[in-house]
């Protein structure tokens, strides 16, 4: 177990060198457009959970109190 551990560390740390040092993506590229594609983000999962709020049907019934009634009894 110990070796295991010891190899997916250094692989993992291999993958991390070289994404870091390997990566053609520009340096400024969060200053530039972290903050558009946040927002964006953010507007296009505000508006899918508006409209599945609004169009699927469903009722926001949290406490089952007073609505959850027992099956009357069947006589044979």
């Amino acid at each position: 177990m110990y070796r295991f551990a010891k190899a997916a560390v250094n692989i993992s740390g291999q993958a991390v060198r070289q994404v870091r040092h390997g990566s053609s993506v520009r340096q400024d590229f969060h200053s530039k457009y972290g903050t558009g594609l946040l927002l964006s983000g953010a507007v296009f999962c505000t508006a899918i959970w508006g409209y599945v709020v609004t169009s699927t049907g469903m009722t926001w019934n949290l406490s089952p109190v007073g609505k959850v009634k027992p099956k009357e009894w069947r006589e044979e």
